[in-house]
């Protein structure tokens, strides 16, 4: 499957709301869904790292890092760790690192920039809660669809089996 977003909101465009048009690809998964987690923090990667050490098999881990992009959330140590999990992706409003290597990586991941800095780790930051990018609330236990052609959000599984994946 190359092109789901188009099929779904075909099909399903009441029950669909798509993030604004600024995500990038950086994993080796151009397309990928799952079951919402969510992690809020600011210039702090501690709870980014914590959640994706868990086992995520059939979920996306959706970080609320505010838009900083002076540093990064995600790099390639944590994504591989994520992959080992059964994390199916990590969309980040935020940065990423090791670009090249996340392309390695059997991880869709979808951010909004690059930077080489790490971020501290205080351990700060907040799980599964709502949160918010650009006007879209996005909850815990809601689903994202993502692939080349964006990122959308829906509070309940789609059925896809009628696509060709």
């Amino acid at each position: 499957m190359l092109d789901l977003l188009p099929d779904l909101f075909d099909t399903y465009p009441e029950k669909l709301t798509l993030l604004a048009p600024m995500f990038s690809s950086y994993g080796s998964r151009e397309c990928f869904w799952g079951e919402v987690v969510t992690v809020k923090c600011y210039r702090d990667n501690s709870k980014v790292k914590e959640v994706l050490a868990q086992d995520g098999t059939g979920k996306v881990l959706v970080v609320d890092g505010q838009g900083v992009m002076d540093c990064a959330l995600l790099g390639d140590m944590i994504a591989a760790n994520a992959a080992k999990n059964g994390w199916r992706g990590v969309v980040i409003y935020g940065c990423v690192r090791d670009v090249s290597t996340l392309k390695t990586i059997d991880l869709g991941v979808k951010a909004i920039g690059v930077n080489p800095i790490k971020t501290e780790k205080r351990g700060v930051g907040e799980i599964n809660i709502a949160v918010e990018i650009f006007g879209v609330i996005i909850s815990p236990h809601s689903f994202i669809y993502a692939d080349a052609n964006g990122v959308a959000v829906c509070n309940e599984s789609l059925d896809i089996s009628m696509l060709d994946l």
